[in-house]
């Protein structure tokens, strides 16, 4: 078989050669160790969770280093193709502080290793192609759909591995006139790997290959076997070849990818074998996991989790520095630890390692995640969680922009409790924080909760309140406000302190507590809410009166 001249045959369009994209896409000017990263995701309009971890391991790893992080886009796949895709990618990564060195943006690629987009990439696929056809590596496959349907039928009745390698190749002994005959027949192929694995071996002589992964270990693992498709018939790469040649030209030196992909390992390790380059470093991440009802870890899922896709955490509004915490302590076992040593060092600050990262699966829960978010957000000023709030409500609650009408007023309320020996954690997103402090605004204040049941036994509701409003001074200091209200508790027969009505519920109607919880629900509409106090005082004067009366 002459192979340059299959090759030709094939290909008598590619003028490119390999050297050309060599000196086209040289080796990156970087520091001794400095790490490229990419992140290859598809423009399916769905961006979720997994992109996220991958990403944040992909970042840190090429900036602690001093290297390079870039966003390439995978669309050889054009059935899942969705409009706008690319968009919700950048968009939805930089919410939550992912923001690349080069690569794919909105407004064209930014870089020296461009394009960033597969698809794009075409001629280039398909000169590594040629190259592998022309060393004898590659060959076309004619084999129609009905044809591998058959085989497949084929090797299941014979307990055999499905695929097209050893005698189930048949397109692999055409003869070169057979070929060039099939071509101008207008015959559809595909370009197949030829692979070195036989099959046919006793598994004890079978091939085996090791490689180093950065998470996992050294795996040991069997060669690969089958004829893969690396060319459709439409010219298209698949994933297996276009990442391969695009991290090797584009000087990919670690990729991060989900474990759901080491089953491809050794077709990816045998490409770079008979393409000549070394392979990047590769780094297995564990699945992502959660606790199902019966406390059983299940991989989270699209259909079932809506936490899973990352506009659920857009669309609640959490802070994405509480996001990113969270997700260190899944990434590396030790991060906790380091945080309880440095409680007020920037993140950043935190060495990231692929040796301390999982490999049998990262437990995801929700609820940590919002016990963390409470410390991250404690941390952060009022200020800049109004101008993160403002933000959120411009793009997801617009109806409640006028809570940010005046700064100064929703600030304080952002603030209150966050500054005493023991700071109040109230905040975690949000819609929870926006629900936590709507009573603050007349057109959103609601009463969600009753009056307590021994004043309402007593029918001293309205009692309780024309007494408060006729001593209410708005510039009492606090202890003098709620010597007022335990006078008012005593003049209407409830116990000035709680321990006195428990030992003797018969002499009283109730406590000074149920006393201010009377207030408390005439003010917030709530029974729990910070120090009234303090709330009266954000409120101001007329607020409070007017709300008061509104319940005499």
């Amino acid at each position: 078989m002459d192979y340059n001249k299959l090759a030709e045959l094939i290909f008598p369009h590619i003028s490119q050669t390999p050297d050309d994209y060599e000196a086209l896409y040289p080796a990156r000017q970087l520091p001794q160790g400095a790490k490229v990263t990419r992140l290859g995701p598809s423009p399916t309009g769905f961006i979720h969770l997994g992109n996220l971890y991958g990403a944040f391991v992909d970042e840190r790893l090429a900036h602690q280093s001093g290297g390079r992080f870039y966003l390439r886009i995978e669309d050889t796949d054009d059935k899942r193709y969705v409009e706008g895709a690319v968009e919700i990618i950048i968009n939805s990564l930089r919410f939550f502080g992912i923001n690349f060195d080069e690569g794919a943006t909105m407004n064209g690629d930014i870089g020296h290793y461009g394009d960033y987009t597969q698809s794009h990439r075409g001629e280039i696929y398909q000169c590594f192609a040629k190259k592998l056809v022309s060393e004898g590596k590659a060959y076309p496959c004619f084999l129609t759909e009905e044809e591998i349907a058959d085989i497949r039928a084929s090797q299941e009745a014979q307990k055999l591995t499905p695929g097209i390698y050893g005698k189930w190749a048949k397109s692999r002994s055409l003869t070169l006139d057979e070929i060039e005959a099939n071509i101008k027949e207008g015959k559809p192929y595909v370009i197949r790997l030829k692979s070195d694995g036989d099959m046919s071996l006793p598994e004890d002589q079978i091939r085996r290959i090791q490689v180093n992964d950065a998470i996992r270990g050294t795996l040991d693992m069997p060669a690969n076997d089958q004829d893969t498709v690396i060319l459709k018939a439409t010219g298209i790469p698949t994933y297996h070849f276009a990442h391969v040649v695009d991290d090797h030209l584009m000087r990919t030196t670690h990729v991060v990818r989900g474990a759901e992909w080491l089953p491809s390992l050794p077709i990816h390790i045998e490409l770079f074998e008979k393409l000549g380059w070394e392979p990047p470093v590769y780094c297995h991440t564990a699945q992502l996991m959660k606790l199902d009802e019966e406390g059983n870890k299940r991989k989270l899922s699209k259909r079932k989790d809506p936490e899973l896709s990352l506009d659920y955490y857009r669309n609640q509004g959490y802070h994405p520095a509480a996001v990113r915490e969270y997700l260190l302590t899944i990434l590396n076992s030790n991060f906790e630890e380091w945080r309880m040593a440095n409680p007020d060092a920037d993140i950043n600050e935190f060495e990231f390692t692929t040796d301390k990262m999982s490999t049998s699966g990262a437990l995801f829960d929700l609820n940590k995640l919002n016990d963390i978010s409470k410390d991250v957000l404690l941390k952060i000023s009022a200020g800049d969680l109004f101008d993160f709030l403002k933000a959120w409500a411009a793009e997801f609650k617009p109806e409640i922009m006028h809570m940010f009408d005046d700064r100064a007023y929703l600030e304080k309320i952002l603030d209150i409790g966050r500054k005493e020996t023991k700071p109040r954690k109230d905040h975690i997103y949000a819609q929870q924080m926006v629900e936590n402090i709507s009573y603050f605004f007349d057109d959103m204040f609601k009463l969600e909760d009753s009056f307590p049941a021994e004043v309402e036994a007593a029918g001293d509701t309205e009692a309780i309140l024309t007494e408060y409003l006729k001593t209410y001074n708005h510039g009492d200091d606090q202890e003098t406000w709620f010597n007022k209200i335990r006078a008012i508790a005593e003049k209407l027969g409830y116990a000035v302190k709680p321990k006195d009505y428990k030992k003797n519920p018969d002499l009283f109607k109730g406590h000074v507590g149920h006393v201010s919880t009377v207030i408390r629900v005439a003010l917030m509409g709530r029974q729990q809410s910070p120090d009234v106090w303090e709330i009266q005082q954000i409120l101001g004067e007329a607020r409070t009166r007017e709300r008061l009366q509104k319940f005499i």
